[in-house]
């Protein structure tokens, strides 16, 4: 598949991992050669900036600035690819404040999850702010958010949940 399919599969599987002012989802392809976890961290920053400004967030948020690249990859931690597709299905679907409230239906969000997941392929690098060593959040936002963010070094895809409590 062509670089140009890829990134069109990629866009149209996250977007069937997104719902109106809970989850934001963003696929695209690098631009800068080589790009390695700062510039995956920029387009992190760049959807921070995407979502609270939306309407729905703005009044929790009304002075929010997203963390600086250097402070948004301080907040990440490796995630194993055999666990990126798990993880992306239930950052889409499972409520960080509520878990029994789903988002989206379950079995079509895990087969756009691994779908994702397969495209960016084996190789890829996974990146999320949950420690999962102690199962700390390291937040994004002053609010409860979780992020997984994946790239194959060309081509990257971001989902992001934010709740308020």
């Amino acid at each position: 598949m062509t670089s140009v399919g890829v990134l069109a599969e990629l866009e149209a599987g996250m977007a069937e991992l997104s719902t109106p002012m809970r989850v934001f989802v963003a696929a695209g392809r690098f631009t800068e050669p080589e790009p390695d976890l700062p510039q995956l961290a920029a387009r992190i920053r760049m959807l921070l900036a995407s979502a609270t400004a939306d309407e729905a967030w703005r009044r929790f948020l009304p002075k929010y600035a997203p963390p600086s690249v250097p402070e948004v990859c301080a907040a990440l931690e490796a995630v194993e690819t055999h666990a990126a597709a798990s993880l992306l299905a239930q950052v889409a679907t499972v409520d960080l404040v509520w878990p029994s409230h789903r988002h989206l239906p379950v079995e079509p969000t895990e087969r756009a999850a691994a779908r994702v997941v397969s495209l960016l392929g084996p190789a890829a690098t996974w990146w999320t702010n949950h420690d999962s060593e102690c199962g700390a959040v390291n937040g994004l936002t002053p609010l409860f958010d979780s992020l997984l963010a994946g790239t194959d070094g060309e081509h990257f895809t971001l989902a992001l949940q934010i709740a308020d409590d």
